[in-house]
């Protein structure tokens, strides 16, 4: 199953033929193609009397002229071996993501998941987790399939969470770390940061799911435990609820200078589950570690700021503003946070996540 994904911007109009007969679900179309609700008024659709619904909820449409106005949403195209591209006229209009250009700023490093759907994400950038963690009280196994990590088609890439009686915790699910790493550098701003939505299951099916944009620092992978190698989550959130939140991790395990487990953190209100920008500044422009500062952003809102001052021992405020640090995108099932799935809780893509770029810049 192939699910991708193009955004235009604007208001246009944009006539097409269907050439041959398909059946295209509208239950899905809906869904996943404009997650966005009609009272918001993203735009129009005109589908002639020929285009005509049955009770399975499926339209039949042959040689059919289907006129659609859009002002600002995002299209899901879903294929399935049932589905058809409804709209083949739509490719010339498709424009990659890319990370904006910021006044003062260089772009550093990018992956704007480029490639063809179902497709892995490029290995030269990332390495694809495999296996139960066993950490926070997790139950999902991660997984390299197409099924739970893949680019769209469309210029992003999903990670998705299945239900899996054959996986130890009962869920399959998609993690990526990042080999690049990056080191905040002394009298200068560095950004990082992620263009991510959700998939539109409701609220009342995302019990347990849990996606996260986050960072580690890099000498985890040379022997210092954590929280000693320094965390970053650039954005959590949990049980399909509309807050993102912004944490800090540090030092030792339990309490600490960070409290662990429970981390130093702020949290904003998300508007909705469609597409937002997650950045961390770091400000390392005063030349003293103690007024250096981390900086958390929603769509260029702050919401959260710790300072050296705050973290009061440079050693440790190294690990989080001094030291090389790598990206982790992944959706986690149940765990001591979140809580655990229950009956009413669906994976797949509507409780996936889906990032269109990941970006580092630096002035």
């Amino acid at each position: 199953m192939i699910v991708s994904s193009t955004r235009w911007v604007g208001t246009s109009s944009i006539s097409t033929v269907v050439e041959t007969s398909v059946d295209v679900s509208f239950c899905h179309f809906f869904q996943y193609i404009i997650p966005i609700p009609w009272s918001k008024n993203c735009g129009t659709w005109k589908f002639p009397s020929t285009v005509y619904q049955h009770t399975a909820c499926l339209p039949l449409v042959t040689n059919t002229l289907i006129d659609y106005t859009f002002l600002h949403y995002t299209l899901l195209q879903k294929m399935h071996s049932r589905y058809a591209l409804l709209f083949p006229a739509l490719a010339s209009l498709a424009s990659a993501w890319a990370p904006p250009s910021y006044s003062g700023y260089n772009l550093l490093w990018a992956d704007t998941f480029d490639g063809p759907g179902g497709a892995s994400p490029n290995t030269n950038n990332w390495n694809i987790i495999t296996g139960n963690l066993g950490v926070n009280g997790e139950l999902e196994t991660y997984s390299s399939s197409n099924r739970n990590v893949q680019l769209s088609g469309g210029s992003t890439i999903q990670l998705v969470p299945w239900a899996d009686g054959s996986a130890s915790g009962g869920w399959t699910s998609g993690r990526i770390e990042s080999k690049y790493t990056f080191t905040p550098a002394a009298g200068v701003v560095t950004l990082a940061e992620a263009q991510i939505r959700f998939g539109t299951n409701d609220i009342s099916n995302k019990q347990g799911i849990w996606p996260a944009f986050w960072m580690l620092g890099d000498s985890l992978r040379h022997g210092t435990s954590w929280p000693a190698c320094g965390e970053l989550d650039v954005l959590e959130t949990v049980d399909g609820q509309l807050t993102g939140y912004g944490t800090v991790h540090c030092n030792v395990y339990p309490g600490g200078i960070c409290n662990e487990p429970n981390g130093r953190s702020g949290n904003i209100g998300i508007p909705d589950q469609s597409w937002h920008t997650w950045r961390i500044t770091w400000d390392r422009t005063s030349w003293n570690w103690q007024t250096e500062t981390i900086t958390w952003y929603m769509d260029g809102r702050q919401f959260f700021q710790i300072n050296g001052a705050t973290i009061g021992n440079s050693d440790v405020w190294a690990t989080l503003c001094h030291n090389p640090l790598y990206f982790i995108l992944n959706v986690a099932v149940g765990g001591g946070w979140p809580g655990y799935p229950n009956s009413a809780t669906l994976g797949g893509y509507g409780s996936m996540m889906e990032v269109a770029y990941v970006a580092v810049f630096q002035t």
